[in-house]
């Protein structure tokens, strides 16, 4: 929204500097996005006057020119045709900046003769485009400031033009009037009163108007206007071409500058037509679909059916509520119009306009809602101002329908006013804000304006309390304490685990992402998504359609958006909500990591390898164990199918899964594009049993001071045996005493199958065995191995290796 100060001022009486009305307008809400001031380009340059202009000696054009200035006599060579003794001018000193050659002065030689700056002329100091001469001003004394002159002789030509920022909520901001009328709630001036003019009609309009019932019902409940005959529709007036100029529009003819004048300062679009153009009745009724209509912007648009339009007995005249038609729009030659003021359904205009791709003034207002009670008003006063404009005779109305009612009313509770804001704010104070902002009172009841479509309810009267009072005012104060003496945690035990989990997987090294958690729905489906349960009804794009059943579709997105542009080595993780469903509690805590490329940097000792399963497994155990999850789990394959089916694995208690790790597996990572191998891990943060006594502090180490004694053994199995098998079992054997077992070799290939036969391998386990109570003796030893030996052949299949 756009306007200037002087435009501002004929709705508020004020004496406030610039400064603080611009201050006031983004406290208010209404975010102060530009101002241009021409003032400030201007101040540097002062009046002067020429004693005496002599001929150049070297040039037949040029003048050296002796210049009373504020600061003694000067010598300015000039070339301007009036350039002679006794004018008053204006004076640009070395050092000045010329906004319209984009010169900074200096002091230099014209000609071989010294010139001390130079004297101006309008299109120099961008005050319009003529160039013919320098200034001559009638009056003015040496050493002024010229932008005093200015504002004294030509205002308009040194008024800012502000540009504010209007949230949706805000259309009666649309206007110069109510953001006059906001600052004339906050002091700052006073609100002018309307005149609403009377107007007495001389003849009864011929141009009958007709609304559609289903129209009629939503869509235009309210369409008015009257013909006006015998106007001259020549440029408009100076003042307001140049109020136009200031906020970007170009000023077309009176008629049609009338209507974006009333466009931009009261908020009330308006429509004229060539009453010589239409034909018959003039109907608002829904389009068919098909019709064509060549517009004022000169591009035709094709109506779909339920497009909202204003017809004659020829055709379609204009798109209600966003665009004219070129065939009735008005022309120097036009004599006889019809001013049309209506109220145009929000939803019904904004829908139009996107669907066509039309964006104007007059949408840009109905869509967010203009006054319907002022349709009439608004009427009335462009009628005066066209008849004071352009002369003519102005018929009675012709309308159809009724303005909409907005009567509604809700409760003024001073004390929550209070209590929410945070401030004391005087129930008198509240009241006069409330009535200052166009509210009506009645006792503890306001009912608000009709322009204010926004407010619908008891908090919306709090905010506009709120920032009228200013919330800059706000003092911070400290919360009192529920109870006394140190406070009590405020972290659940969920999200102690997630805090935990973020500063371990930072530990070991990994790159935190925040992804989005909306997903495309092929992604989805990768990883077990992508349902109708999940899927988001008005998705930002149709990359964003679904809720994310796991974290690492964003974490390989990332990874692959880092090798396009070669970050091959990667190790990114994150910890947030996954999602199985749409309800409330269908979403699940994850920590998920992902690593891709080489566990380390070229080095010349031979530390680089790619990276494998093993990684993964060793890193989610490691987060494992720093969440409290037991030492003893089951390690199976029944991994979900988005993981390698041979190189992946489910961390669990039985049915409970805490974690998977493994390799992606490949045509998930062919779909997202992912170069080469990638190995990740997810823990399911909430899976992880608690402890069964919980206490403030870790309980305390227990350490046994009897020694442990290790045993090896070396087995013999089937080389499609998983060595997890043969360790497992060998800790069932005894699990009071079987403090760990760990493998620590593998003979398979060729060769071992030379020796054990084909098809076999060896695994060589290291059993530690912890007494707690006293020392074991061997015969105790014995009978444990016995276990361990019995306990993996059956498991495995295999037999003791020789």
């Amino acid at each position: 929204m756009k306007f200037t100060l002087s435009w501002l001022k004929d709705h508020l009486d004020t004496e406030a500097s610039l400064d603080d009305i611009l201050y006031a307008l983004t406290d208010l809400g209404l975010e102060v996005e530009e101002v241009v001031n021409p003032a400030a380009r201007l101040a540097a340059f002062t009046i002067a006057r020429v004693l005496t202009a002599d001929q150049h000696p070297d040039a037949d054009r040029l003048r050296v020119c002796r210049v009373l200035t504020d600061e003694g006599e000067k010598q300015i060579v000039c070339g301007a045709p009036n350039a002679r003794a006794g004018i008053t001018v204006v004076l640009c000193k070395p050092g000045d900046y010329v906004p319209g050659i984009d010169t900074t002065l200096g002091v230099g030689k014209i000609r071989g003769v010294e010139s001390h700056g130079m004297m101006a002329s309008e299109r120099e100091l961008e005050l319009s485009d003529e160039h013919n001469g320098i200034i001559e001003l009638p009056s003015g004394e040496v050493g002024d400031k010229f932008i005093d002159w200015l504002a004294a002789h030509r205002p308009d030509a040194v008024d800012p033009m502000i540009h504010v920022k209007v949230t949706p909520n805000r259309p009666d901001a649309l206007g110069v009037r109510g953001i006059a009328r906001d600052l004339a709630a906050r002091g700052i001036g006073r609100l002018k009163p309307l005149t609403i003019p009377q107007i007495d009609g001389q003849f009864d309009c011929p141009v009958v108007v007709q609304i559609d019932p289903v129209l009629k019902a939503k869509g235009c409940p309210h369409f008015a206007g009257r013909l006006i005959r015998g106007v001259t529709n020549g440029p408009s007036p100076a003042w307001l071409q140049q109020r136009l100029k200031a906020i970007g529009l170009r000023p077309i003819s009176a008629l049609v500058d009338i209507t974006n004048y009333f466009t931009f300062g009261l908020n009330r679009p308006l429509h004229v037509f060539d009453a010589a153009k239409v034909r018959g009745v003039l109907r608002i009724h829904p389009a068919e679909g098909g019709e064509q209509m060549l517009a004022l912007d000169g591009k035709t648009y094709t109506l779909r059916a339920g497009m909202m339009a204003i017809s004659d007995d020829v055709g379609v005249e204009s798109l209600a509520g966003i665009m004219g038609g070129e065939m009735s729009g008005c022309t120097p030659e036009t004599t006889d119009v019809f001013l049309e003021s209506a109220w145009w359904d929000p939803i019904t205009i904004a829908a139009t306009g996107r669907a066509l791709k039309i964006n104007s003034d007059a949408r840009y207002r109905f869509e967010r809602g203009v006054d319907p009670e002022f349709t009439l008003p608004g009427l009335d006063l462009a009628t005066q101002m066209v008849q004071d404009l352009c002369g003519g005779t102005a018929s009675h109305i012709a309308q159809d329908g009724a303005p909409v009612d907005t009567a509604r009313a809700y409760r003024l509770n001073p004390a929550r006013v209070i209590s929410l804001v945070g401030m004391d704010i005087p129930e008198a104070e509240q009241r006069a804000t409330l009535e200052a902002l166009g509210f009506t009172l009645n006792g503890d009841m306001a009912t608000p304006p009709s322009w204010r479509p926004d407010v619908l309810g008891e908090a919306d009267l709090i905010e506009e309390v709120a920032r009228v009072a200013s919330l800059t005012k706000l003092v911070g104060k400290p919360l009192p304490r529920l109870d006394a003496g140190v406070p009590r945690p405020i972290l659940t035990p969920l999200q102690q685990r997630e805090r935990t989990a973020r500063r371990t997987i930072a530990a070991l090294g990994y790159n935190e992402c925040v992804t989005y958690s909306f997903i495309d729905e092929a992604a989805a489906r990768l990883f077990g998504g992508g349902t109708d349960a999940v899927r988001v009804d008005n998705p930002i794009s149709s990359e964003m359609s679904h809720l994310r059943p796991d974290l690492l579709p964003g974490l390989l997105r990332a990874a692959a958006r880092n090798q396009a542009r070669g970050f091959m080595d990667l190790s990114l993780a994150e910890i947030g909500p996954a999602f199985s469903g749409g309800e409330p509690g269908e979403q699940l805590l994850q920590a998920t990591g992902l690593l891709i490329g080489h566990s380390a940097p070229r080095d010349p000792y031979g530390s680089r390898r790619p990276v494998d399963v093993f990684d993964a497994r060793a890193d989610a155990e490691a987060v494992l164990a720093a969440l409290g999850a037991p030492a003893r789990v089951q390690i199976t394959r029944k991994a979900a199918s988005w993981w390698h089916p041979g190189r992946s694995g489910v961390i669990g208690l039985g049915p409970n899964v805490m974690a998977s790790f493994g390799e992606v597996h490949p045509k998930v990572l062919a779909e997202i594009g992912i170069k080469g191998a990638a190995v990740a891990f997810t823990i399911l943060v909430a899976n992880i049993p608690y402890p069964k006594v919980k206490t403030p502090t870790r309980p305390a180490l227990t350490i046994s001071d009897l020694q442990a004694v290790d045993r090896d053994f070396a087995f013999v199995v089937d080389s499609r045996v998983e060595g997890m098998t043969a360790v497992n079992a060998a800790l069932g054997a005894d699990k009071a005493l079987i403090a760990s077992v760990r493998i620590f070799d593998q003979f398979s290939g060729d060769k071992a199958e030379a020796q054990m036969g084909a098809g076999k391998k060896s695994i060589a386990l290291t059993v530690r065995l912890q007494p707690t109570d006293k020392t074991l003796t061997e015969a105790e030893i014995e009978a444990v191995s016995a276990r361990v030996i019995d306990k993996v052949t059956k498991a495995t299949g295999g037999t003791l290796r020789g």
